[in-house]
């Protein structure tokens, strides 16, 4: 987003007629609920997603894009909710930010490049009366369960930490006054590739790199080397993906992610066992608890204070129970036979060691001498609790709010003049 603005070469392109503006400018195209949408706004749309080098900066999703627009405000009306100006200050200076620039100097860029300021009010306001919708409508009713968040824990610690990546990159010269048309065929590449065969002929043709002749491709490289603002962008894709173009000063820049490598982090292998063991006198007397019990708590009550229950890591169980504990899912049972008695061992549940440890470490005041060591984060870290409640929650609103809009689009009477 800030490389668009720091040239700022794409101005003089945009700033020339197209073919949609050659007709009237302020034409109703397409009605939503009887709200129109003109030529002139869907222009303006298409200028102002090409400048944030954003997909869906043609003709038909940016009509889309305005409907959806449409919608959501005239939902908000609907509920009484209403943007104040200073809601709408603040979400334009948020967006602003993200530029590294305040609302004036924003707004103003923009301006250079043929976007009214007025087109960047009402996406903003948009968004935020949508956001508004949303906390109202959806939020009470969103909830994220403990158990969610240990699976989604559980997938981060069984997810390997990518450390080494193979792509293939394709660079296409953009001139001054090619800037618009190198942008729009590198996203119609973007759209059409889905595999490497057909990237690399497309960086054999395209390409002004020394690696074009072999279809763009790169050697692994680790992910440290990387720049740090395309790591993000590389460990986002999925080996056969490929990225949106990316606009750099005289260029736009594409990757296909061909591999990746990784490691689980430390102890990620490591497991804890909770289970419950009950000796009991004879092989019948075993089944016969076994026929009785479900769960953990019901062999805790069978054995009436002769239950063994304990939560250890999979390293301290004895081998004996170990290798009976190793097949069983939970609340399943075992037996051992030990000869003067027979075991009953049930699994009550197994789970990452790392995950038992995030659940039960507690701070610690101590802080390194020097404050450096507390001050680099570790990269195997898990992320806390928090973070993934939070994270989880955001794609349970997203999900239902995109579900809430399709709604809205499905009712809503959309005609054309």
């Amino acid at each position: 987003m800030r490389q668009f603005l720091s040239g700022l070469t794409l101005a003089a392109v945009l700033m020339a007629v197209s073919p949609v503006m050659a007709q009237n400018p302020f034409e109703p195209i397409v009605y939503v609920n009887e709200s129109a949408v003109t030529r002139f706004e869907v222009d303006q749309r298409i200028r102002f997603m090409q400048l944030l080098n954003a997909p869906g900066a043609t003709p038909e999703e940016a009509e889309k894009a305005l409907i959806e627009d449409r919608l959501r405000m005239q939902t908000a009306k609907k509920l009484g909710i209403t943007v104040s100006p200073e809601a709408l200050d603040a979400g334009l200076s948020e967006f602003a930010g993200r530029a590294n620039l305040d609302t004036f100097a924003f707004t103003q860029a923009l301006g250079q490049a043929g976007v009214e300021s007025q087109t960047f009010r009402d996406f903003v306001e948009a968004g935020v009366a949508w956001r508004d919708v949303i906390r109202q409508q959806i939020l009470p009713s969103v909830q994220v369960r403990d158990a969610e968040i240990d699976q989604a824990l559980k997938r981060e610690i069984e997810t390997p930490i990518i450390n080494r990546v193979l792509f293939s990159e394709l660079i296409i010269p953009a001139p001054p006054g090619r800037e618009e048309a190198v942008m729009a065929q590198a996203r119609q590449i973007a759209a059409s590739v889905t595999t490497e065969a057909e990237f690399a002929s497309a960086a054999r043709r395209l390409s002004a790199t020394a690696s074009a002749p072999n279809g763009g491709r790169l050697d692994w490289m680790p992910v440290d080397n990387l720049p740090p603002t395309l790591r993000p962008i590389l460990l986002g894709l999925r080996p056969g993906q490929i990225t949106q173009p990316l606009s750099i000063p005289g260029a736009v820049v594409l990757f296909f992610l061909r591999d990746s490598q990784g490691n689980l982090r430390p102890g990620a292998s490591e497991q804890v066992l909770d289970y419950a063991l009950l000796r009991l006198p004879s092989a019948q007397d075993a089944a016969n608890v076994i026929a009785r019990v479900d769960t953990c708590a019901d062999l805790e009550a069978q054995g009436q204070g002769q239950t063994l229950r304990q939560s250890v890591s999979q390293g301290a169980i004895d081998p004996l129970v170990g290798s009976q504990l190793a097949s069983l899912d939970a609340d399943e049972t075992a037996t051992i036979n030990l000869g003067g008695a027979v075991d009953v061992v049930m699994l009550c549940s197994r789970q990452p060691a790392l995950l038992a440890n995030a659940q039960t470490d507690v701070p610690v005041t101590a802080e390194a001498p020097d404050g450096v060591e507390a001050a680099v984060p570790d990269a195997n870290a898990l992320p806390d609790r928090q973070m993934v409640r939070e994270s989880l929650l955001n794609q349970k609103v997203n999900a239902m709010a995109s579900a809430y809009l399709a709604e809205l689009y499905a009712d809503a009477v959309i005609r054309r003049p």
